[in-house]
């Protein structure tokens, strides 16, 4: 069952960072279907957080996607190489969101591989944002697109992750957003293998 609107407009964007984990995010780029159960994740509250890039209600051509009706995709270039898959959430003008840092592989795994110019199936494939966003194809051009469109949605299939599996710690390369950096806002499946090295800060 494809995620409904209803799930990403939700307030509560570490709620929904939580519960995106074990959902499946599936993209049909170029005519390939790939996808992957969503292992990691981080939250970003907006306007008073102080990583997000919306942080003090900013609104640049970048972000303004960021203040959309939640329900859509916010895809950046990190250092001008990663693209970076981001959940739009909560209402109109509210700009919270939440990036999908790993997952793990289900369909297509052949076609992630040749994306990632790689021969055998490892954890790094689709582990940390840049590594993800490449297997399975996901690109800046997709900013804005609904997760109802058929390039790119996210699906529940049943996997069940309670919360004594999930482990919250800190987001990673948010150093500079000073008592914010602590906030406990990244969260990943304990013992999943498809999860990123990324230290937290």
């Amino acid at each position: 069952m494809i995620l409904p609107e209803s799930f990403y407009t939700r307030k509560d964007v570490v709620r929904i960072a939580k519960e995106l984990l074990g959902k499946v995010l599936v993209t049909h780029i170029d005519g390939v279907y790939t996808s992957g159960m969503i292992t990691e994740t981080e939250a970003y509250a907006g306007a008073s957080d102080k990583a997000s890039h919306a942080f003090g209600n900013k609104r640049t051509n970048r972000t303004e996607i960021m203040y959309a009706h939640g329900g859509v995709a916010y895809v950046y270039l990190c250092y001008g190489i990663h693209n970076l898959f981001n959940v739009v959430t909560n209402i109109q003008d509210v700009p919270h969101a939440v990036l999908v840092r790993a997952v793990e592989p289900i369909d297509g795994v052949e076609y992630m591989l040749q994306r990632r110019g790689k021969d055998v199936l490892v954890p790094a494939l689709t582990s940390g944002p840049g590594s993800m966003s490449a297997a399975l194809g996901i690109h800046t051009e997709l900013t804005g697109y609904s997760l109802n469109d058929v390039h790119v949605y996210i699906e529940d299939r049943g996997y069940k992750i309670h919360s004594k599996q999930i482990e919250a710690v800190t987001r990673v390369g948010v150093a500079y957003a000073e008592e914010d950096a602590l906030l406990p806002y990244r969260f990943f499946i304990i013992g999943n293998k498809y999860v990123s090295k990324g230290k937290g800060l």
